[in-house]
């Protein structure tokens, strides 16, 4: 006997466990393909031999993220066509299409390649798998907004697609290192582009079981007439530096990917030479990340109790202590010093679990308040904006790291005697250079929890409060 659908007082399926794993899915079909790249530094230094080309390559393809950004979401916004379903679902569609290739074309293994052959296989490749990216993440992000537009439940949906993101970096994180590296530590290219093409297909199966279990309760249709104001993509960006909340959720994001994305790289190589042990990096991320996981099915109460803004602030103190506690090294006995690493790591990663649960949720708010303020809700330009910034922000993490990395010594010029092509040898590295890298990762994750908190404590500004007299004004239910 088919099991009778509950329905809501709109006539919409009642909001339930089914929304918020469907929600976390379209995260996880994201990082599947996003998740490789953390990998991509390591790929193009050590296989690719464009250690001294790289960090230009990412500010390069910065250019193009910022124009590829806003200039999807504007046309998402002002796309009025009627889809069968919901433009949004539409565009993520075709978005999970792009990615099965999409990223695999930023690892094609080709080492022997000209110089000039590289630049055009990296910054093709990124343009490519960039461009479906945003399709699909620019529109998955705004589908929050109208997925529900009580905090209670939007709080449920960003918990969950914290874990949909904490799953899709999991099994990249604890799985690639037993597979992308070779027995003598260093990375295998070949390895790493099959790996991407797999995830790229995961990602759309994702994305698929997303779009099928997705409802839509917030009607944002506007209907066309001749007074309708035409949208406007200078005055959207106007509207988005005046908008506090998204600002300095945005803020908080580029510092968490400044950190994070950053030290990366940095990570990963103190694993090859400073622990000296790249099998367990993955399961020791994967520790750091159980707090995320304990405190998702906490949020939802602790949102309508606390208020999204008040926890998250009390999350970015922890994760500031866990950076300063990360300072404390002792490089005479890197067994002690691993598990001093894994504790602060914890520790950081408890603060980081509490922003990341309502982080998304703080977005849908600003979507809102953005509609409050300017009487236009303009979902895909906010959240343009912010994606944006954040992938500015990826960007900008791993460039920085790396040409510190060179200046402490991250290039020896290595010659592969099978292909004569150049790359880093990190088992050449020094144990200073090892030692230096170590305080490198601390300053990397401190400076990201130091923008997190002024994001979140000093700009944010939708606490509780606001927030309610917010939904009331626009007459929402809280």
């Amino acid at each position: 006997m088919k099991k009778e659908k509950i329905l809501d007082a709109s006539g919409h399926r009642k909001f339930g466990i089914r929304d918020s794993i469907a929600y976390a899915a379209g995260d996880l079909g994201c990082n599947m393909s996003f998740a490789l790249k953390g990998t991509m530094a390591l790929f193009w230094t050590q296989v690719m031999g464009m250690s001294a080309w790289y960090s230009l390559l990412l500010v390069i393809v910065q250019f193009w993220d910022a124009v590829n950004d806003p200039l999807i979401g504007s046309m998402i916004d002002a796309d009025k066509h009627k889809y069968k379903r919901n433009k949004f679902l539409q565009y993520i569609f075709v978005g999970s299409i792009g990615l099965i290739v999409g990223g695999a074309c930023c690892f094609l293994p080709f080492p022997q390649a000209p110089v000039f052959a590289k630049f055009i296989i990296f910054i093709a490749g990124y343009v490519v798998w960039d461009a479906f990216y945003t399709i699909a993440n620019v529109p998955y992000g705004s589908l929050l907004s109208i997925i529900s537009d009580k905090p209670a439940d939007r709080a449920s949906l960003s918990a969950w697609r914290s874990v949909g993101s904490m799953v899709g970096n999991m099994l990249p994180m604890v799985i690639l290192p037993f597979i992308i590296y070779n027995e003598d530590k260093s990375l295998n290219g070949n390895m790493v582009f099959v790996a991407a093409l797999v995830m790229g297909v995961l990602g759309f199966i994702c994305f698929q079981f997303m779009i099928k279990n997705t409802e839509i309760r917030v009607d944002t249709d506007t209907k066309l007439n001749e007074d309708a104001p035409k949208f406007n993509v200078i005055q959207a960006l106007v509207n988005f530096a005046k908008n506090r909340p998204a600002v300095g959720a945005t803020i908080a994001a580029m510092g968490m990917f400044i950190g994070m994305q950053g030290a990366a790289t940095a990570v990963s190589v103190t694993f090859q030479i400073y622990f000296k042990n790249t099998d367990i990096s993955g399961i020791v991320q994967l520790f750091a990340m159980i707090p995320i996981l304990v405190f998702t099915p906490l949020a939802r109460k602790m949102v309508v109790k606390y208020g999204k803004k008040e926890l998250s602030v009390v999350g970015s103190i922890c994760s500031i202590i866990g950076g300063l506690g990360l300072f404390i090294i002792t490089p005479n006995n890197t067994n002690l010093d691993l598990v001093i690493y894994i504790l602060c790591q914890l520790v950081y990663s408890l603060g980081l679990g509490i922003y990341s649960t309502v982080s998304w949720a703080m977005m849908g708010d600003a979507i809102d308040y953005n509609e409050w303020k300017t009487g236009n809700r303009e979902e895909g330009v906010v959240y343009s904006l912010h994606s944006f910034f954040r992938k500015l922000a990826q960007g900008i993490g791993p460039a920085v790291a790396l040409i510190i990395m060179k200046g402490m010594g991250y290039v020896n010029n290595a010659i592969d005697p099978e292909t004569g092509a150049e790359f880093i040898d990190v088992t050449k590295l020094s144990w200073e250079f090892a030692v230096e890298l170590r305080g490198l990762v601390a300053i990397l994750f401190l400076a990201s929890a130091i923008m997190q908190f002024v994001g979140l404590g000093l700009i944010y500004n939708l606490d509780k409060k606001t927030l309610e007299r917010m939904n009331s004004d626009l007459g929402r239910n809280g």
